[in-house]
C-alpha cells in the first residue's frame, strides 16, 4: 500500500504504533473511573498493562462506570489529552510492571512519590516526564490517581513478547486490587 509521507513523498509502508491502532472507546473521558493499562508487549514484563486489560475484558470487563483502555506505549498521549480535556474521569487507575527489588509477579499500590527513580520519566509511558502529567492531573486537574504495579520477573535484552509465568499467575490479584479501586 502507498501512502504518502508527512513530507509528502510516496512511501509503501509506514510504521504505525499498535497502541494507536487499539479502538479507543470514544466516551472514556466521560467515565468515573478509567483503568488504562500501559506497557510494550514486545519487552517480556513489560507488557503486564496490556495484558491485564485483555484478562479484565475476558472475565466481562467492569462496571458501567468504569472505563478500561489498553494505551500499550500511547499512553503519555492519553495522559495528555486528559490534562487538556474540560471533562476528565474522577479517579484514574494506572496498571504497569515495575521492578522495584521485590519478588516477581507481587502486586502492590505505590504512590507516584514511590516511583522508581528509573521509572520516573517512563513509568512504560515512554519519551515524556509521564509522572510529571500523572502530578499535574492529581494536582492541577483534581483527578484522583492510583497507581497498580506488578514486580517484573524479567525483561529481555531484545524484543520478545509473553509475560513470564510468575507475571502472568499476578493477573487475577491485580484483578481483585484495582476493583477495590473502582
Amino acid at each position: 500500500m502507498t501512502e504518502r509521507s508527512p513530507i509528502g513523498l510516496a512511501v509503501t509502508s509506514v510504521h504505525r504504533d499498535p497502541a494507536e491502532e487499539r479502538p479507543e472507546p470514544e466516551d472514556f473521558l466521560d467515565k468515573e473511573v478509567l483503568v488504562i493499562g500501559c506497557g510494550n508487549v514486545m519487552i517480556g514484563d513489560d507488557g503486564l498493562g496490556p495484558a491485564f486489560i485483555k484478562h479484565l475484558e475476558a472475565r466481562g470487563g467492569a462496571p458501567a462506570h468504569v472505563g478500561l483502555l489498553d494505551a500499550g506505549t500511547g499512553v503519555r498521549t492519553v495522559l495528555f489529552g486528559m490534562v487538556l480535556a474540560e471533562k476528565r474521569p474522577k479517579r484514574i487507575v494506572i496498571v504497569d510492571a515495575v521492578d522495584m527489588g521485590r519478588a516477581p509477579g507481587e502486586v502492590f499500590e505505590i504512590d507516584l512519590a514511590e516511583v522508581p527513580p528509573l521509572k520516573a520519566d517512563d513509568f512504560s509511558m515512554h519519551q515524556l516526564p509521564t509522572s510529571n502529567l500523572l502530578r499535574e492531573l492529581r494536582d492541577q486537574c483534581g483527578v484522583e490517581v492510583r497507581v497498580v504495579a506488578v514486580q517484573v520477573a524479567w525483561l529481555p535484552d531484545e524484543l520478545r513478547g509473553g509475560l513470564s509465568d510468575s507475571v502472568a499467575a499476578s493477573l487475577e490479584r491485580a484483578r481483585e486490587l484495582v476493583e477495590r479501586l473502582y
